[in-house]
């Protein structure tokens, strides 16, 4: 008698921050492990081989805070924090059944508040510490793209580059993104690379190569806040409410002295199941 192997079911949401989306799970339930979250990211994010996603949010108990955010990139790497994965998984807590319109989401960066409202199409907004480390003047160890006139350094709760060009329409990002993603002057880490574009008193664009999904993405919540920190701290803007207009959307980005916030859209896309085979959890 031949056996069939024992899969198992998990349900999922598809969600999307701006196009920036994600495979939702509530690990509260599963209690999968970062490896076996890390291998399911790996086979179900893939698109047009898998479910398609930037990455794997899984919604877990908390210490201190409402709950916890664990975030595994689609190739398996895990972050330590995304702004537009936050606010899906808040919106995400507020629809399973955390009915409050303010929490505290713990993540491997920290601690952020979100206010959620209880209208399913409103905006979630997520409030960040003021980003740190950074370096004005950053210098990369490789040739730079002739288009970039210069080089930040940010860490809004991950590794953050902001190149600064005249017009981000131009910029090779597929080409140019892994190159500088993966230059030595950021090793071990490397860093997400956002080119931005000053489009005007309280503007940018912006496109993002994100390390991690090793592809340009529609969004980046923690790019979204590096360009606008950087551009308000180097003088480009003096706007204290800044509009970023990426490929997937516009997400607004809010300053202060002591602290900045992400506001857009956390939106369900759809939900379902699917099958784990029980060979992806032996790790």
């Amino acid at each position: 008698m031949v056996l069939t192997p024992i899969r198992l079911v998990v349900e999922f949401t598809k969600m999307s921050g701006a196009g920036n989306d994600f495979v939702v799970l509530d690990n509260r339930f599963y209690q999968f492990s970062g490896a076996e979250l890390s291998k399911i990211a790996q086979q179900i994010c893939p698109r047009r081989h898998g479910i398609g996603a930037d990455g794997i949010l899984a919604l877990a108990e908390a210490e201190g805070g409402d709950y916890r955010m664990i975030y595994y990139n689609a190739d398996g790497s895990e972050g330590s924090m995304c702004g537009n994965g936050a606010r899906c998984l808040a919106r995400y807590a507020r629809n399973t059944g955390l009915n409050r319109e303010h929490v505290v989401i713990e993540t491997a960066s920290g601690a952020y508040p979100a206010d959620v409202p209880g209208d399913p199409t409103a905006d979630v907004c997520i409030w960040f510490n003021k980003p740190s480390r950074w370096q004005p003047d950053f210098k990369l160890q490789g040739v730079p793209y002739e288009g970039i006139a210069e080089v930040q350094f940010l860490w809004p709760g991950t590794e953050h580059l902001v190149c600064f060009t005249d017009s981000v329409s131009s910029v090779p990002v597929p080409v140019l993104g892994p190159v500088i993603r993966s230059d030595r002057a950021l090793a071990p880490d490397g860093a997400n690379v956002n080119f931005v574009e000053v489009a005007g008193t309280a503007a940018l664009r912006v496109r993002t190569y994100e390390k991690g999904v090793e592809a340009e993405t529609p969004a980046c919540g923690t790019g979204a806040v590096a360009a606008a920190a950087t551009a308000v701290w180097s003088k480009r803007l003096k706007a204290d409410r800044i509009a970023v207009h990426m490929p997937g959307g516009v997400l607004h980005v809010g300053m202060s002295d002591e602290a900045v916030y992400l506001q857009g859209p956390a939106v369900t896309v759809y939900r379902g199941s699917v099958e784990i085979p029980r060979a992806w959890l032996a790790c």
